[in-house]
């Protein structure tokens, strides 16, 4: 016997229960399932004044969820393509930037754990951390193996 058939609001009710999903992301999953008649714009506009759809909440979790493995530039990038609109990133980029050093100093002990002796091998752990978007001063600061108060 096949599943019954959810109707749309079902649907975003279960995958918001899930985790938080951006208004586009939440939009592009429903859109698959609508239906002539459907409303998805509409959907969304009550799942959001009833507070069950927070742009703020999911763009504070998907911050939370990469800050302690990918650098500044990668999470913003990530943002942008959900829709976060700008003054939710400007308020994210100015908390996320303290700690930048910090963080790709955490990443590159956990994947190496020891400084480089030899050219290639600094490359290869430099290449490692602009990859995952840190930007150079905090990568400068993970390559010297101390966070910038330790270093002379």
């Amino acid at each position: 016997m096949a599943a019954p058939q959810l109707s749309l609001k079902a649907r975003a009710l279960r995958f918001l229960s899930m985790r938080e999903h951006s208004r586009l992301e939440l939009a592009r999953k429903l859109g698959r399932h609508a239906q002539d008649g459907d409303d998805v714009e509409a959907l969304l506009d009550l799942l959001e004044k009833n507070n069950w759809l927070s742009q703020e909440r999911f763009s504070e979790s998907l911050v939370h969820l990469r800050a302690a493995r990918f650098g500044n530039s990668r999470i913003m990038a990530e943002l942008q393509s959900h829709g976060v609109g700008a003054g939710a990133l400007a308020r994210h980029k100015l908390a996320l930037a303290g700690g930048e050093g910090a963080r790709a100093l955490a990443v590159w002990q956990r994947k190496f754990g020891e400084v480089a002796q030899d050219a290639a091998a600094r490359n290869k752990q430099m290449r490692f951390l602009l990859q995952r978007g840190f930007s150079q001063s905090a990568v400068r600061v993970a390559l010297r193996g101390a966070p910038d108060d330790e270093v002379l």
